[in-house]
């Protein structure tokens, strides 16, 4: 990635856990800062936040490849499965991969009238079957990196008249996501599009809006959100009815990085990230580890590697024990960042025999 890319972050530190969370770019960062000083002399002037939460809706589309009427905007990925959930007759039948984030399996789990089933990843598709009502996935799973068969896993779907409920947050921003072969799409942004905390879309097919209960209709769901109160009870005609009523700090910062990615590409970023990645997979195999296979992957899985997490963090570089150490990485790192990384666990291990 260009050096005037990696100048928007001015970290201090080398930041291998975007899987965890990304880091802002600078023009984020003053966008928040400059609306916390209007706040606090009370002059937000126009239409304020209003034209960053569309902005981020265009964005967002634009990464999606979906029409700006089919997102609608949310600051939790389990509050828009839940409502997926909430659609759901009793004894319906979800199939989901082993192994899933709880954010996209615990709002099934909690109704104890679904069936919740679970299926090793690679096996997924093969385990539609009749009277399975919804597949839910991640694209790429948290944990391993793994990439799920999405084209497999539709096509059984479709076969078996099931609909499909697919998490993109550690997919969409640097794998180019085609969240319009889906009834639904989830998508947290604090992780790979670079937003704070809170920024979260929902996509939502036309076909899916009819089975679908805008449950939290609020304000914002409203035809006419700045209109006269009297007609909220109005909603939207598109996915805007699952508009949530959204913090606006977040999604006033989260416009630039959804903007830098939006112009970057994340086919670019993709290469690039995947390129780091690959060279940490190869490092570590010459140090004696077998990553967990993810071919394709911007995030590595290094089983038996744990003990090296808190040796990286005292040597100024962020990474998580997911049992094992895994990294993940993204525009602002560099192959540079990569060797340290993989000098600090060569060193970790030497100590730990």
């Amino acid at each position: 990635m260009d050096a005037a890319t990696r100048a928007q972050f001015g970290s201090a530190y080398v930041h291998l856990d975007t899987a965890c969370y990304g880091l802002l770019p600078a023009p984020a960062t003053d966008a928040s800062h400059l609306l916390l000083r209007e706040l606090g002399a009370h002059r937000v002037m126009g239409a304020g936040p209003f034209e960053d939460l569309d902005a981020c809706r265009r964005s967002f589309a634009r990464i999606a490849g979906v029409p700006t009427g089919r997102v609608a905007l949310g600051s939790a990925v389990s509050v828009s499965v839940g409502l997926v959930a909430s659609a759901l007759p009793a004894g319906a039948e979800v199939l989901c991969a082993e192994g899933e984030f709880i954010s996209l399996t615990n709002p099934f789990a909690v109704r104890p009238d679904l069936k919740v089933r679970t299926v090793p990843l690679a096996d997924l598709a093969a385990s539609v079957r009749p009277g399975t009502d919804l597949v839910a996935v991640s694209s790429v799973q948290s944990g391993t990196g793994r990439l799920a068969d999405l084209a497999a896993v539709r096509a059984a779907a479709r076969s078996h008249d099931a609909r499909t409920l697919v998490d993109t947050t550690q997919e969409c921003g640097w794998r180019s996501v085609r969240a319009a072969d889906f009834d639904v799409t989830v998508c947290s942004a604090h992780k790979w599009l670079l937003c704070p905390r809170g920024v979260s879309f929902l996509t939502v097919s036309e076909e899916a809006q009819e089975w679908i209960l805008p449950r939290h209709a609020c304000w914002m769901a409203g035809a006419d959100p700045l209109g006269p109160p009297a007609d909220a009870v109005q909603l939207s005609r598109d996915a805007r009815r699952y508009d949530q009523s959204v913090p606006a700090l977040p999604y006033v910062a989260g416009r630039h990085s959804l903007e830098l990615i939006a112009e970057l590409g994340v086919e670019r970023v993709g290469r690039h990230n995947i390129a780091l990645a690959d060279r940490f997979r190869a490092g570590a195999v010459r140090l004696g580890f077998e990553p967990t296979p993810a071919p394709g992957s911007a995030i590595v899985l290094v089983p038996g590697a744990a003990h090296a997490v808190g040796h990286l963090r005292r040597a100024g570089i962020t990474a998580t024990d997911r049992g094992g150490l895994r990294c993940s990485f993204h525009l602002y790192n560099t192959e540079e960042h990569v060797d340290r990384a993989l000098n600090v666990l060569e060193e970790s291990s030497a100590r730990a025999t």
